[in-house]
């Protein structure tokens, strides 16, 4: 009931306050960009309390409950009002950290978060390679568009073709029924019992370092079984040709490429065959790894391409390839910032030149990736994912259906590949 969810939020409210004087004390020479990063979304966070909580909460008729809400709300807002100022006066003259973690934690991070116990120069080496193999085939699907025009100049004209800001979540939103009934057809993969997913706007609080990601409940939750889609929306505060240049990156193509990666068959998908088996243990039902998700959302877009979505039109292909150069990029820069020293302003550079990105996309990517260390999991994953296919269909030979290694692949939860790749060999045996 909502007096029952307002009451659980006026408890988490009037501990706000008691967090953020916690976070002062122990704050102590963070790296600069995760200041800039806090000052930059923390207005999101009050024009939430402001607008978004009281919202949700409009037919609670308790004028006590509500009085009491106004006095929890009012102290949430003026705490994160009072941080804003403490970071931009206190904190931001004495960020100096580095963000680095270096190769050894690293190397860690990736052994006991993906069970990947490869050196970093094979890594490297790997990500290179797929990079330049992506970069190829973005230049023939080019030409196969227009042969007579450059690869950059097919892509500005690709880009054109998108929605408008006040139309981007209805039109994701459009594309959902077609993909989902492309995988019943097909027959690529299972698709379980649950309602579509909902698009929505991405969260204040969110909005600084993603342009898109799923919202499921867990796995365990039997009322608010709500699944959102959040899109970020170029923010009305920028000049226009930085909005046009944001929505220009949500052309209809790459649009499609996002709502695979996100929901069918990407992470919406996994999510309703973590809920509905009854068979899959607490343990995977609660845990996975980045690897696992990501790597099979990241496969998905091509899979479903080389599958027959949209019967193999270039312009589809292309996208699929941007993001594809995206996620290279990631895998590189990750590696790079945190263990060979590669600057920002390095990184960004790579993002827009190596990844044909735009500069607006390349600054969040940098962003994200001086706290997200081991974003390579995207095509990390997916190397993994299509070499275990490799393997499973030369083990059946005649056997082997793409849906049944698909639904295999699911069932198992989001364990780490290696964990996957055991129960369906038989066997341990090379990841990539």
């Amino acid at each position: 009931p909502p007096e029952e969810r307002l009451r659980s939020v006026i408890g988490r409210e009037k501990q706000i306050p008691r967090a953020l004087q916690q976070a002062r004390e122990v704050l102590r020479n963070p790296p600069k960009i995760y200041t800039d990063i806090a000052i930059e979304q923390l207005p999101g966070n009050v024009d939430f309390f402001k607008t978004t909580v009281p919202a949700a909460f409009e037919g609670v008729k308790d004028a006590a409950l509500l009085a009491e809400f106004k006095r929890s709300n009012d102290g949430a807002i003026a705490a994160l009002n009072e941080f804003l100022s403490w970071l931009q006066k206190n904190l931001l003259p004495h960020s100096r950290g580095s963000f680095a973690i270096g190769a050894e934690n690293y190397r860690l991070k990736l052994l006991y978060d993906e069970m990947v116990d490869v050196p970093l120069t094979r890594l490297l080496k790997i990500g290179y390679a797929q990079l330049r193999k992506d970069q190829q085939a973005f230049v023939e699907t080019a030409r196969r568009i227009d042969p007579k025009k450059t690869p950059e100049q097919v892509l500005k004209e690709l880009e054109k073709d998108h929605p408008r800001a006040d139309n981007l979540l209805s039109s994701a939103q459009k594309q959902l029924n077609g993909l989902r009934q492309f995988l019943i057809d097909k027959k690529i993969v299972t698709v379980p019992a649950g309602a579509q997913a909902k698009v929505v706007e991405t969260p204040p609080f969110a909005r600084a370092t993603t342009f898109a990601s799923m919202d499921t409940p867990g796995p365990y939750e039997m009322k608010a079984t709500e699944a959102y889609y959040n899109i970020t929306l170029p923010d009305p505060s920028w000049p226009k040709e930085k909005q046009e240049e944001y929505l220009e990156g949500y052309n209809y193509p790459l649009l499609s490429n996002v709502s695979v990666h996100e929901v069918w068959p990407g992470h919406y998908e996994q999510f309703l065959w973590l809920r509905n088996d009854p068979n899959l243990s607490k343990v995977r039902k609660l845990t996975g790894s980045g690897s696992d998700s990501e790597g099979w959302a990241h496969y998905s877009e091509q899979m479903a391409l080389d599958e027959g979505l949209y019967n193999n039109d270039p312009r589809y292909r292309l996208a699929q390839l941007v993001d594809a150069l995206l996620r290279d990029c990631r895998y590189i820069v990750g590696i790079k910032m945190h263990t060979q020293g590669m600057t920002m302003e390095q990184a960004k550079k790579f993002f827009i030149e190596e990844g044909r990105q735009q500069p607006v996309v390349g600054e969040m990517e940098t962003k994200r990736g001086t706290s997200d260390p081991t974003y390579l999991m995207y095509t990390l994953g997916k190397l993994e994912i299509l070499k275990l296919r490799e393997d499973y269909q030369q083990k059946l030979g005649n056997a082997f259906s793409l849906q049944d290694f698909h639904d295999r692949f699911i069932k198992a939860g989001n364990p780490p590949v290696k964990i996957v790749r055991r129960e369906l060999m038989g066997r341990d045996g090379p990841l990539l």
